[in-house]
Parts: structure tokens; C-alpha cells; sequence
């Protein structure tokens, strides 16, 4: 007979592997699955594999055939299933919680691997990853999930949140603006670096959702940083900070034009001073802008009187936004923008007239290096999931793992991912050691180096990923929905920001600018 341990918890009471076997039918279907037992008769006719599956393993050990087709978190999105254990035996597998760090090899940069030291991070980094991970875990993948599904955008509920924890404030790098806040993990805000940037980066990519990826304030993320490095107007630029890093407003950047992607010199949206030089009167169109459908601020390039101006346009009736599908979910909000006849007034001028180049040009970096930071986290989710994978696979017999191609494959996206990984410490380490300026005329270079190879690394590791994953891997659910979505959607990182082959040859034309002109 069963051994009831406790009235309160189902899962503590103890069978033998005899007693399962005699539930073998539709009326009684019992299996065991990590020397847990499960009742899954009631659960036959909403298997989504179907009950003729079920039935196989009717009364039997079905943990071989479990694994070999599901991750463990399948198990744990039915905990009521579970009625008990086997007598004198205990789980294996290990569980994982909200916040854990992976137990899988290289699953962790070096960082935070326990048995590897860093000159880059202190008591402060790891206090911060660890209360963002936290939080992600609990409250941005569910909905990530759910959004990249559906392509609705972000709710209000989870911006405020985000909000409140100064989540939305510390997307934007160090600076002013963290001053006096309180940070997840105690941090305080003047100790923010960007080291702690990339932690966030890096630990909000791990909601494994793209579209919704850049639909999480992106669009505010590329923005408002030039807002407030370059809008003269104090005021306005208070209180527009404060709208969008409480959460209450939104912005996007918007740049690119269907005749202009890259070369900013072809824009043709037009911003024409009124006759009484107050205002600036804005036509035009913008197309794949980023948080567009949502936005209520558009830090805008255009055309002026002599060269190219940016300026802020408040959302008004004479602006009008369509969704632009793409192949990442809508949950990105992305965007095609009409201004017709728009009136701004001309303290919205980011900068000065007719100088705008250089606003865009100082604003890239951070944004190159932030996704950057987020190709690289998703290279290592990927690499980490193929490593499951292969150990629990099955083919011929054997382990995936014990397949020496599939081992030259792993071997090649561990190097990949561990590879980028540095670089973008040690570029992260000089900008903690420079100031704006010396960033922008320094690392434009190196930061479009670093992000134009992390997106070639990202092609090699999708490639193999989806290999490794075989059928899987062109499967939107299911143990490869990681690799499918990884590599369907890596090249919006290898083409937003600046294309993987012009931000090389940037990286190229700066060095030789350094060059000297004695060395022949």
C-alpha cells in the first residue's frame, strides 16, 4: 500500500514500481518520470501529443522517453500531476527556480561561474545580476512569452513595475538621471557603471522572446539617451525624462526611411522653419521604427535649411503610425510613420540646426554596444540549449554528445560565444574609463567591429544550433523553439543599428585615420 506522509502534500507519498504497473489503462493511467509518479488519466485528452502516446507508457518507467523529448520545465508546469514518488528513491534531475544561475557548463559567462574570477565585476555586479534575473524570471518572461505569441505589445502593468523598480532608468547607462535612485540588489544609483548595463542587457534578453525583446523600451532605450545629452530645452527635457522613466509616456527613435536606411544623407523628411522662426513645420515618412505603434515621442532626423537637424515630435493627429510585420513578433511595435504638416516648436531641435549628424552619430554607440550585449546573451542561451540537448538525446542508441560532430559543433559555438564575450568586456572597461567624449571619438570603431563579428558569430552558432536540433530547430514549439526563434530572427541585431558590413568597414576606416603616415 501506498505510505501517506503528509495530508497536505500529495506528491509526499510513496509507491512501489509494482503498485504503478497495475495502472495501465484509460481508467487509471499512472507513469513515472525521475522516479516520480504521475496520474495522467485525467490529463489523456489534453496531452498535446496526443493520449495514443500516453498509453505507451501506461504503468511504466517513462523517464528515457520523457527526456528524450521535453526540458524538465515541461514537468513543472504540471505540479498537480504529480501524486507521489517511489519508495527508497530519489529525483535526479536537477530543479531549477526563479533566479538560478544555469548549473550547465558555459551556460554562465566566465564571470559567473563559481570557480572563475574576473578583474571586471564587484560585490555590487553581483548583487544587481542577481536581483534582475530574479525579477525577469518572475515577472517579464511569462509575459514575453505570452506577447511574442499573441503580438500585442507591452502591458501597462509590467512597464510599471519596471518602472518602479528604476528598471526603465538604468536601461539608459549611467549617468545623471540614476542619482539618488535605488537600484534592484541595493544599488545605488551613482555607483552604476557599465558593467551593471550590461548585466541588465544581457539579463533581460534572457526572456528568450525577440520581438517583445525590442518592444520592452527599445525604442526608449536609443532615444531618450540623445534627449538628454542633446535637447537644449531643460525643462522640456525634465519632464520628458520623467514621463518615460516612470513609464507614463513612450518614445521611439526614428530615423530610417524606405529611401534611406543607413545613409542618413538620403533622408528626405523635411523640417521647414515657419515664416515667424518659431516653429518647424515636419513632412515625411519613417519606416521599421521600433516601439512606433505605441510611441508618444519621435526623436526624428530631418532635412533643414542647410544640412540634417534631429528634433523631438510630440504624437498629434497630423501623425500617423501603421504596423510593419516582420519576421520577429509585432510585440516590437514596429512601425511606418507619416508626418504630415506637423508643427513643432523649435526649442524640440536636439543640438543645434543643421548639425544633427553628429547627435545620431554619438547616440549609436551605446546602442550598438547594448545589443551587443543582448546578441551575445542569446548566443549563449542558444549554445546552452544545445548542450542540453545533445546530453539528452538520443540517437542510435547513443547520447547526441557522444557524436564527435556534434562535439566540433558545440566546441565552435562555445568559442564563438566565450569569445565575443570578452571583447565586449574589454570595451565595456574602457568606457567605464572614458568620458562621452573620448567614447565617441574612440570606440565607434571597436564597438562596430564588436558588433558586426558577434552578429557573424551569431550566424555560425544559429546555423549549428538548428543542425544540432535537426527538425526541431524549424520548430516554433517544443525543445527547439530557442534554436527556431534564435535563428529566425538573429539578423535584426546583424541589420538595425548599421548593417554587419558597414559598421566593419567603420571599424577599418577609423583605424586607419590612427594610422601613421610614416608607417609604409
Amino acid at each position: 500500500m501506498a505510505k501517506k506522509v503528509s495530508q497536505h502534500d500529495p506528491s509526499a507519498k510513496t509507491f512501489t514500481r509494482q503498485e504503478v504497473s497495475k495502472n495501465n489503462s484509460e481508467d487509471s493511467l499512472w507513469t513515472i518520470i525521475d522516479h516520480k509518479v504521475y496520474d495522467l488519466t485525467e490529463f489523456l485528452d489534453a496531452h498535446p501529443g496526443g493520449n495514443v502516446v500516453l498509453q505507451q507508457v501506461a504503468g511504466q518507467d517513462a523517464t528515457q522517453a520523457f527526456y528524450n523529448l521535453h526540458r524538465h520545465e515541461v514537468l513543472q508546469k504540471y505540479p498537480d500531476l504529480c501524486i507521489g514518488s517511489i519508495e527508497g528513491e530519489k529525483p535526479e534531475v536537477i530543479e531549477v527556480r526563479a533566479g538560478d544561475l544555469s548549473q550547465v557548463p558555459y551556460g554562465e559567462p566566465l564571470w559567473l561561474t563559481p570557480a572563475f574570477k574576473s578583474p571586471y565585476y564587484n560585490e555590487s555586479h553581483r548583487q544587481l545580476q542577481k536581483a534582475v534575473r530574479e525579477f525577469v524570471d518572475k515577472e517579464v518572461y511569462p509575459e514575453a512569452q505570452e506577447k511574442e505569441l499573441d503580438g500585442t505589445y507591452i502591458s501597462q502593468e509590467l512597464t510599471d513595475k519596471m518602472a518602479a523598480n528604476n528598471i526603465l532608468a538604468m536601461r539608459l547607462g549611467p549617468g545623471k538621471h540614476l542619482q539618488g535612485r535605488k537600484l534592484l540588489g541595493g544599488v545605488k544609483g551613482e555607483e552604476f557603471d557599465y558593467f551593471h548595463d550590461l548585466i541588465v542587457a544581457q539579463e533581460l534578453s534572457r526572456a528568450n522572446a525577440r520581438g517583445f525583446q525590442d518592444g520592452n523600451m527599445a525604442g526608449m532605450m536609443i532615444s531618450l539617451t540623445a534627449v538628454r545629452q542633446w535637447l537644449n530645452n531643460n525643462e522640456l527635457r525634465d519632464k520628458v525624462t520623467e514621463e518615460c522613466l516612470s513609464g507614463k509616456k513612450f518614445m521611439c527613435l526614428a530615423i530610417t526611411e524606405a529611401f534611406a536606411g543607413s545613409d542618413v544623407a538620403g533622408l528626405r523628411t523635411t523640417a521647414e522653419k515657419t515664416p515667424d522662426g518659431k516653429h518647424y513645420i515636419i513632412n515625411g515618412t519613417k519606416k521599421w521604427i521600433t516601439n512606433g505603434m505605441f510611441a508618444d515621442y519621435f526623436v526624428t532626423g530631418c532635412k533643414t535649411a542647410k544640412g540634417f537637424s534631429v528634433i523631438l515630435i510630440p504624437k498629434s493627429d497630423n501623425v500617423e503610425c501603421k504596423r510593419i510585420k516582420t519576421s520577429y513578433s509585432t510585440a516590437a511595435a514596429t512601425a511606418y510613420i507619416q508626418f504630415d504638416n506637423v508643427k513643432v516648436p523649435v526649442n524640440h531641435l536636439l543640438g543645434k540646426e543643421d548639425n544633427g549628424f553628429i547627435v545620431i552619430m554619438s547616440n549609436f554607440n551605446h546602442e550598438r554596444w547594448a545589443m551587443s550585449c543582448s546578441v551575445i546573451r542569446w548566443m549563449r542561451t542558444v549554445t546552452e540549449e544545445c548542450l542540453k540537448w545533445s546530453n539528452q538525446r538520443l540517437v542510435f542508441g547513443k547520447s547526441l554528445k557522444e557524436q564527435p560532430v556534434i562535439r566540433q559543433k558545440l566546441a565552435k559555438m562555445i568559442s564563438l560565444a566565450e569569445a565575443c564575450q570578452a571583447q565586449l568586456e574589454i570595451i565595456t572597461y574602457q568606457m567605464c574609463n572614458m568620458d562621452y567624449g573620448q567614447q565617441s571619438k574612440l570606440l565607434g570603431g571597436p564597438i562596430g567591429l564588436l558588433k558586426s563579428y558577434a552578429t557573424r558569430s551569431a550566424h555560425e552558432i544559429a546555423d549549428e544550433a538548428v543542425n544540432i536540433f535537426g527538425g526541431r530547430g524549424l520548430t516554433q514549439t517544443g525543445m527547439g523553439k530557442v534554436a527556431e526563434q534564435f535563428h529566425r530572427t538573429y539578423k535584426f541585431d546583424a541589420i538595425l543599428g548599421g548593417t554587419e558590413e558597414i559598421l566593419a568597414d567603420l571599424g577599418v576606416r577609423q583605424a586607419f585615420k590612427q594610422m601613421p603616415k610614416a608607417m609604409l
